[in-house]
C-alpha cells in the first residue's frame, strides 16, 4: 500500500467516525492556485515578516509600502482559480460532511468554489475598509483608483509573496501614493487582520460553537504556528474530539493528532469526497 492510498483509508475512517467535522484550512490549500505559502515544510518563515498590525497604523512609510506592493501583487489573488482542494471541500459541504469551515486564507476562493458555511477567521482582501468613517470599498475599486494615479510597472513573478504581496525595489515603493478614502480622506486598510492583530472575539466565539457541535476537527494546509488557528486544535482536544492533520510537513499540533496525512491536500480531499469522479484533468 502505498502513501496516498494509507492517507485515503485513514480519512476515510476519520471522516465515517466523524460525519459532521470542523475544517480549518491554511495557506498550503491555496498553493496549488498558485498564491504561495508563508513558511516551509518544517514551519520556518520562506520570507520577511509581512507587515504588522501596529506598524501599517503608526508608519505612513510602512503604509506606502504596504499599497506599492498589494499594487502589483493584487492581481495574482483576484484571478487565482479554486484548485481541487476548494473543490472537494464544497462537495463535502453539499453532503453535510462539513459543519462549518475557518479558513485562515483571505483570498476568498472557497467561496468561489462553492461553500457557504465558511468564516475568514483573518478577513478577506477583496474588501477595503476606512478606519475613521467605516466606509467598505472593494478592493478592485481601490486598484483602478491607483492605477489612474500610478499605473504598475512589471516585477518578476518569482518575486510573488502570499496575501497579494510582492516584492518591489525600494524605489518603486516610494513612487506609490497611498489610497486615501473618498469619502472622508481617512485612512484605509484591508478588511484583514494583520499579524500582529487580533481576531474579533465574535468570529472566535463563532468558530468555538461550531468545534462544540461537531464530532471532529480536520486541519488543511497549514503549519499551525499562528495561535489564531492553533488554539481550534487545542480546543478540539480539550473537549475529547479527534483531530486529523492533512499537511505535506511539520505543525505544531502533530502532538494533538489522530491522524497525521501527509498527501497533497488537493489529490487527498478530492478522493475521499468523491471529486476525483467528477473531474477530468482539472489542477
Amino acid at each position: 500500500m502505498n502513501t496516498d492510498d494509507y492517507d485515503i483509508e485513514h480519512l476515510q475512517t476519520f471522516l465515517q467516525s466523524c460525519p459532521r467535522t470542523v475544517v480549518l484550512t491554511g495557506a498550503g490549500t491555496s498553493l496549488a492556485s498558485g498564491i504561495p505559502t508563508y513558511r516551509d515544510h518544517e514551519g520556518r518563515w520562506q520570507h520577511s515578516e509581512p507587515i504588522k498590525h501596529q506598524e501599517f497604523l503608526q508608519s505612513s512609510a510602512a503604509r506606502q509600502r504596504y499599497w506599492a506592493r498589494s499594487l502589483h501583487g493584487w492581481p495574482a489573488i483576484r484571478d487565482a482559480q479554486p484548485n481541487r482542494a476548494h473543490q472537494a471541500l464544497a462537495l463535502m459541504e453539499r453532503k453535510g460532511q462539513i459543519e462549518t469551515l475557518i479558513t485562515q486564507n483571505v483570498d476568498r476562493l472557497h467561496q468561489r468554489s462553492g461553500s457557504r458555511k465558511v468564516v475568514d477567521l483573518h478577513g478577506r482582501l477583496d474588501q477595503v475598509h476606512c478606519l475613521d468613517c467605516d466606509a467598505l470599498y472593494c478592493r478592485q475599486q481601490i486598484q483602478q483608483q491607483m492605477t489612474t494615479q500610478e499605473p504598475p510597472r512589471g516585477s518578476p513573478a518569482s518575486a510573488r509573496r502570499p496575501d497579494g504581496d510582492q516584492d518591489l525595489p525600494e524605489a518603486m515603493e516610494q513612487l506609490t501614493q497611498v489610497p486615501d478614502c473618498v469619502r472622508c480622506g481617512g485612512l484605509l486598510m484591508p478588511d484583514v487582520v494583520f499579524f500582529g492583530g487580533t481576531v474579533p472575539r465574535a468570529r472566535v466565539d463563532s468558530c468555538m460553537a461550531a468545534l462544540e457541535r461537531a464530532d471532529g476537527l480536520i486541519a488543511v494546509g497549514s503549519s499551525l504556528q499562528v495561535y489564531s488557528g492553533f488554539r481550534f486544535c487545542r480546543r478540539a482536544a480539550e473537549l475529547g474530539k479527534p483531530l486529523a492533520i492533512l499537511n505535506t510537513g511539520a505543525t505544531r499540533a502533530d502532538p494533538l493528532a489522530q491522524y497525521k496525512l501527509t498527501s497533497d491536500c488537493g489529490a487527498l480531499l478530492a478522493a475521499v469526497s468523491g471529486l476525483s469522479g467528477q473531474l477530468t484533468g482539472t489542477a
